[in-house]
């Protein structure tokens, strides 16, 4: 009988050279398509990290453009001014001459010496004051504090700066986060971080910051914040009056405020009850809010909807927390769907004898 040849490359074999090689193959494609998922949000976050870098580089070089555009105007007021103070002395010494040769005939404008006197006193009074106002234009010894930016636009007339005791209250609620519920319950699901730098609550703080550049070094001041409670931002501080003096503790108030996120539901009860515990009572109170509030003394947390009614409601026990005879000064940062809160703050700025107005999305 004839035996068979033995072959270690028979077809079993060959097999299981096929399995091994597919079973690699298709390790490397899990690998790969890991790789590639993992690469894919490496990427996402590369790029959104991007665009946030280009937007701040972006609001950068505007803001170069407008200081630019402010040194370039300085510049050319500087010079007029300048042009003005030759001109009026060139007058001044026309004028001196004049009157040391008493050439009256020449003065037909003039009925005495004694009233070119006066003309020449009132010119050299003119010079100075321009020689001030090219050196000093905003007159900054004035001011303890000063606002970096276009804050210093001085179109808020309305509003009635000034008092020995001045109180800034600033709503800290959730909804100060945007400007529509919906932006609100969006933001109010972010970090912190990005809670803090949402244009309404960064506008809200830069406004609070333009005001108290405008508070004089020999006034006293508060500053309280609230959402469900009331606080002092002023450290240490709480139902006392704290002197401006060279502007540090103001400052730094400014600055606590800026880290401090808004969260909850607004007590204007909260707020205006203490005014009525730091002694002697102010003489301008400054509110700086969105809208009625949403919380009164008797508001339970489970309660979720809170309607119109019940917002005038609380707004109307929180008035009658305020002293008498307090002018309230309201900055308003509307939100939509609150179309009672103009009418009622206008009102409380007409019974106080205080004043009420929305500045506009691009100030300070």
């Amino acid at each position: 009988m004839a035996r068979r040849r033995f072959s270690v490359f028979n077809l079993s074999f060959l097999d299981i050279m096929s399995c091994g090689f597919g079973a690699v193959v298709l390790f490397f494609m899990i690998i790969s398509a890991q790789v590639s998922v993992r690469a894919d949000k490496i990427n996402i976050e590369l790029l959104a990290e991007t665009n946030r870098l280009e937007e701040e580089v972006l609001d950068g070089r505007k803001n170069l453009v407008r200081l630019t555009t402010r040194v370039d105007e300085r510049r050319t007021r500087m010079s007029d001014l300048q042009e003005e103070e030759l001109r009026l002395q060139a007058m001044i010494e026309d004028l001196k001459r004049k009157l040391s040769l008493q050439d009256i005939a020449g003065l037909a404008a003039h009925e005495s010496v004694e009233e070119l006197q006066a003309e020449i006193e009132r010119l050299e009074a003119a010079r100075k004051r321009l020689i001030t106002e090219a050196r000093e234009p905003k007159a900054s010894g004035e001011q303890v504090r000063t606002y970096t930016g276009d804050g210093d636009r001085q179109y808020l007339t309305g509003l009635k700066l000034g008092g020995k005791r001045i109180l800034f209250i600033v709503d800290a609620s959730a909804s100060m986060l945007g400007n529509t519920y919906i932006n609100a319950l969006l933001y109010r699901n972010m970090p912190d971080e990005m809670k803090l730098r949402t244009p309404k609550w960064r506008s809200t703080v830069d406004a609070l910051d333009w005001i108290t550049t405008r508070v004089s070094p020999d006034a006293d001041f508060q500053v309280y914040a609230f959402n469900k409670e009331a606080w002092s931002v002023v450290e240490g501080s709480d139902g006392e009056w704290v002197p401006v003096g060279d502007g540090t503790r103001l400052s730094a108030a400014v600055d606590r405020l800026r880290v401090t996120v808004p969260s909850s539901g607004s007590n204007l009860t909260e707020a205006f009850a203490l005014t009525k515990k730091v002694l002697p009572r102010p003489d301008n109170i400054y509110l700086l809010t969105d809208g009625l509030p949403t919380r009164g003394r008797e508001s339970l947390d489970s309660e979720r909807l809170v309607t119109p009614e019940k917002r005038v409601k609380f707004f109307n026990e929180a008035r009658s927390q305020l002293p008498d005879r307090v002018p309230v000064n309201t900055l308003l940062f509307p939100m939509d769907g609150d179309p009672a809160a103009p009418v009622f703050f206008w009102w409380l700025a007409i019974d106080t004898k205080g004043s009420f107005m929305t500045p506009s999305s691009d100030w300070p």
